[in-house]
């Protein structure tokens, strides 16, 4: 792995600045340098250069003790756009942001079985993209990046979706498949790291130094947050928890081994813990994860006896995953995340608190609280436009932004 340049730091240290800024405006120079630890001259050249880029404001002062009054600084919402583009096996999710983070536009591609070719799931982005911004009214030389979130092991630096086992894919070039298309600045990362990022900003994270944020969706993963920050591994390959061995010998999985957490907590498991216990169920939906689920959903919310026989079967499993996390990193707090939690909700949520505290150590579990995602909006789509935000934060001062270095180079650390 590379090491951090002085340029690498300088675009950590910015875009934390204006993490600070989206989460606490109207702020000081002086809280400012306490939230981040930066001394209070950096943070003032800093502010100066957001200025200057129009992503902030000033906005009046505020009285201090016995001192000069402190000039406050804002975000300027309106000094750009961003769009966040949420690639999952079933649908393209993307959604347009000012510079608050405040959702402007939202479009949506449902894709069918069967259609996962590049090519398809490409036209889909560039058409939900259009969407967004078409709506929105906004000019085209206010969007300072498109991230991009898409299932598997992807290269944030060249822009390649290396492995994404749900289609099959194997070293597909995304991003340049996508710029034949798009004309924005393009940035590759995906859901585990998005949507830990999104809960770091906004969500159940905010605040706290180590945290395990569970995707559960049709692929299985957990994003990082160690030390206060995204943790990617060496390869950019963190999180990969879905594919751990859950059951020795058990169900044959997507990538290929048996018995991993996603054959038995993912969509597509939990449609099988419902297959083979109740085949003729009404509740399953043979071909169709969202309407298993929703059923499922609805089921509980009736006292269904077989949904809740379900939900209670796929939170052992479930737990018992979440009990290693809980054991090996020792986190303040596990998010369930992602699509199929938040349509199980509260049910699922109390049943897997109950499985984790049968399986976890009693001194970590005891410094650990599970919760569902906070975030009213799709967090995967939230997380990958903050990827275009520090995209857009590095490519400072490199403006032959044609085809945007920043996707073709190591960006610093996400905070």
């Amino acid at each position: 792995m590379k090491r951090g340049t002085s340029r690498d730091i300088r675009t950590a240290n910015r875009y934390e600045v204006l993490r600070q800024i989206i989460a606490s405006s109207p702020t000081s120079r002086q809280e400012l340098a306490a939230a981040t630890g930066l001394s209070l001259a950096t943070v003032a050249t800093l502010v100066g250069e957001l200025l200057d880029l129009r992503m902030i404001t000033e906005v009046g002062f505020e009285d201090s003790a016995g001192g000069r009054p402190r000039g406050l600084v804002a975000v300027n919402a309106s000094g750009g756009a961003l769009i966040g583009v949420d690639i999952a096996e079933t649908y393209v999710h993307v959604e347009l942001f000012d510079l608050a983070l405040n959702v402007l536009a939202r479009a949506e591609e449902d894709m069918r079985p069967g259609e996962s070719l590049p090519e398809q799931v490409v036209s889909h982005v560039a058409a939900a993209a259009g969407s967004v911004v078409a709506q929105a009214g906004i000019e085209a030389a206010r969007v300072l990046g498109v991230g991009v979130s898409v299932p598997g092991q992807v290269d944030r630096d060249t822009g390649i979706s290396e492995y994404a086992p749900n289609w099959d894919w194997h070293d597909v070039p995304l991003l340049d498949l996508l710029s034949e298309h798009i004309a924005y600045p393009l940035y590759l990362d995906n859901p585990l790291r998005a949507c830990a990022v999104a809960e770091l900003w906004f969500g159940a994270v905010r605040g706290h130094g180590d945290a395990v944020v569970v995707n559960l969706g049709t692929g299985v993963g957990a994003g990082l947050v160690l030390g206060g920050g995204l943790h990617r591994g060496v390869s950019n390959s963190a999180g990969e928890w879905g594919h751990t061995t859950l059951v020795l010998d058990g169900r044959l999985c997507r990538c290929g081994n048996h018995g991993c957490v996603e054959a038995y907590v993912g969509a597509l498991g939990i449609m099988q813990n419902l297959r083979e216990l109740s085949p003729q169920s009404a509740l399953l939906h043979p071909g169709d994860q969202t309407a298993t689920i929703d059923a499922l959903a609805a089921g509980v919310a009736a006292k269904e006896p077989v949904a809740l026989k379900v939900v209670r079967d796929t939170a052992r499993y479930l737990g018992a995953g979440i009990a290693v996390l809980v054991n090996l990193l020792n986190p303040e707090v596990v998010v369930l995340s992602s699509w199929v939690a938040a349509r199980l909700g509260e049910p699922l949520l109390e049943e897997v608190r109950e499985a984790v505290a049968r399986h976890a150590l009693k001194r970590p579990l005891a410094a650990n609280r599970i919760v569902l995602s906070p975030i009213p909006t799709d967090p995967v789509s939230l997380g990958a436009a903050t990827f275009a935000l520090e995209g857009a934060l590095q490519s400072v001062g490199q403006r032959s932004v044609k085809r945007p270095p920043a996707a073709r180079s190591r960006t610093a650390q996400s905070s």
